[in-house]
């Protein structure tokens, strides 16, 4: 019998590529699927002794049910499952942590059998070259920690964590800020993944460090502006999958905290595509699947979700870490359609602001830049019939302000902003952003002025300041200066 060796096979084991965050979540996927309705989590910073503990109330397991739980390949993954059943590979609890730590320990309760534990100890298998699950485990470090177990349920505990803190001293502040780090990366990943757990009733909580963390929903469907397009019921392996598509609002009708938010994990160019959901745990956070489509900034609005039930696992490639799935054959045509069809909506939606503001504007010389061409090239100039440069020509004078212009116009960064807005477009910053009522007011007030002394009227100034660049996209200004009283405009 070729029996594997039981330290090369389980160092094999720690290289299925979870991260932190997903490694976590398939634990909770656990969790879930043993009716936990809370789920606590801690992070203990004690540099390389530092731990994390998962502890649920679900039913817990009796000895022999551990046993099983911890064995690898617990299950096969052609068995059926009941309808909430998370896993697939009984692979999850095993991967996920030998991914993260060197020794697991799992402690769990039934509400009728008394308190049982079982620990893996990668070195311990190294060093003895033989399977053996050990019933010792640090219990102190538990109840220190808090965690015990009241009527039932189950606590995991990671313990020698070489992936996530190496060999760091306690006092390494650089190595601290990282922990600190990757805790909020695993809030934003269970946010996102498990949101539509955390937003229904009777669903799940989970805290980390106590604190309750909230859902993040990528569709926003709590927004006036976000559009949810007519679902279709694709057939496949003889049920129907449910597909609905969506556009999410335009910047201009987010505040500026919800659309930071609504960027999720990975920001808003990566979070465009395909989400894809089995029991409504996500398990692809935007993705075209390999449709052929380009994540692209014009296309980040678009978001489809489609559902999947648990049985579908191998007709759409889910793996392991359950983080990837690709699509039949014979689907990828109307997933296509589909994704066509919802990108194209999601480029009206992004251009549209940009072409009510320039019919309303056109006529009105409230562009500040505008492009040109010259023997097929392009080129940008400044306005000169813009107000505030008409007025800046006619005070100063051109042979003063022309100069200025013109070494703007010839030394604009164009390269310095098409790379940086291709490789960080989440991190450019929007017109005004930040900014206080107080520092655009005078720079309002100068507009108006120059508005005023060309014969306009108030409510013309007003109509014209609305679809001016910067202030179109911060309409509150505008209101701000309206309501003063006439005389202090």
């Amino acid at each position: 019998m070729a029996r594997p060796e039981p330290s090369a096979l389980v160092e094999s084991l720690r290289a299925f590529g979870y991260s932190l965050p997903t490694a976590i979540a398939d634990l909770v996927d656990n969790c879930i699927s043993a009716a936990a309705r809370n789920v606590w989590l801690r992070f203990e910073w004690d540099g390389a002794h530092s731990f994390i503990a998962i502890r649920d109330d679900g039913g817990g397991m009796t000895d022999v049910e551990l046993v099983a739980a911890m064995r690898p390949g617990s299950k096969s993954p052609l068995e059926d499952r009941a309808p909430g059943d998370l896993g697939r590979f009984g692979l999850g609890l095993k991967t996920a942590s030998f991914s993260q730590c060197r020794r697991l320990s799992v402690v769990t309760k039934t509400k009728d059998d008394p308190c049982v534990a079982r620990c893996w100890d990668l070195d311990y298998i190294n060093t003895a070259g033989e399977w053996r699950l050990l019933k010792k485990v640090n219990q102190h470090r538990l109840t220190g920690a808090g965690e015990e177990i009241a009527q039932q349920g189950t606590i995991i505990l990671w313990e020698e964590m070489d992936r996530v803190t190496g060999s760091a001293r306690t006092d390494d502040k650089s190595a601290y800020n990282r922990f600190l780090e990757a805790i909020e990366e695993v809030k934003e990943h269970l946010a996102m993944v498990f949101h539509r757990y955390l937003e229904k009733r009777g669903g799940i909580n989970i805290f980390i460090n106590g604190r309750q963390i909230g859902a993040w929903d990528p569709f926003l469907r709590g927004e006036k502006a976000t559009q949810e397009l007519p679902s279709e019921k694709l057939f496949c392996k003889g049920v129907h999958l449910t597909v609905t598509p969506y556009v999410l609002p335009h910047q201009s009708k987010l505040t500026q905290d919800r659309h930071r938010a609504a960027a999720g994990p990975q920001g808003w160019n990566a979070q465009q595509g395909f989400y894809i959901y089995r029991n409504e745990r996500l398990l692809v956070p935007g993705d075209w699947l390999g449709l052929g489509f380009q994540k692209e900034e014009h296309h980040k609005l678009a978001r489809i979700q489609i559902d999947l039930p648990n049985n579908m696992d191998d007709e759409w490639q889910i793996d392991v870490k359950k983080s990837r799935a690709r699509p039949p054959g014979y689907l990828r045509a109307e997933l296509k359609r589909i994704a066509k069809l919802t990108r194209e909506q999601a480029v009206q939606i992004y251009r549209h602001r940009g072409k009510v503001i320039a019919r309303k504007s056109s006529q009105d010389h409230v562009f500040l830049w505008q492009q040109k061409s010259r023997h097929g090239k392009y080129f940008y100039e400044i306005n000169r019939e813009h107000p505030l440069i008409q007025s800046s020509l006619r005070e100063i004078g051109t042979d003063k302000i022309e100069p200025i212009l013109r070494l703007l116009e010839e030394t604009i960064p164009a390269s310095h902003i098409i790379i940086t807005s291709s490789e960080e477009p989440d991190r450019m910053s929007s017109p005004l952003e930040g900014a206080k009522y107080a520092e655009v007011r005078p720079l309002l007030q100068k507009i108006y002025d120059s508005f005023q002394k060309n014969g306009f009227s108030r409510d013309e100034i007003f109509d014209r300041l609305a679809t001016m660049e910067p202030f179109s996209q911060n309409p509150e200004f505008i209101e701000a200066f309206r309501e003063e009283p006439e005389g202090g405009i």
